[in-house]
């Protein structure tokens, strides 16, 4: 098993910036594919960034150009920098991944873009 635990949400301005941070512990030696996902209310749950083991990444198109993916190994832990942020950015973010063909995810972290 593996546990997820999100930080760095908050509430920002339209175009300000936050970084989410998730760490993971438990069966980390195995951790493959990590990334975030993102839920408004009304909405279904949305892929935003992923990250592989090597670095590799893939972005959601409403996100590309404006936020980032990264990950530290040794930390156990893999990061989102968003700027620019618009109020289409307001969701539940979670953190994810996949252990033995199971989703694991985080608890979450609010993010709030406002005027």
């Amino acid at each position: 098993q593996v546990q997820l635990v999100e930080s760095g949400g908050g509430s920002v301005q339209v175009g300000g910036s936050l970084r989410l941070s998730c760490v993971a512990s438990g069966s980390v030696e195995r951790l493959r594919d990590m990334g975030w996902f993102r839920q408004a209310p009304g909405k279904e749950r949305e892929m935003v960034a992923l990250v592989s083991p090597g670095g590799g990444y893939n972005l959601g198109n409403s996100v590309r150009g404006r936020f980032s993916i990264s990950r530290d190994d040794a930390k156990n832990t893999i990061y989102l920098q968003m700027n620019s942020l618009r109020h289409e950015d307001t969701a539940m973010y979670y953190c994810w991944t996949a252990l033995s063909g199971r989703d694991n995810w985080g608890q979450g972290t609010q993010v709030t873009v406002s005027s």
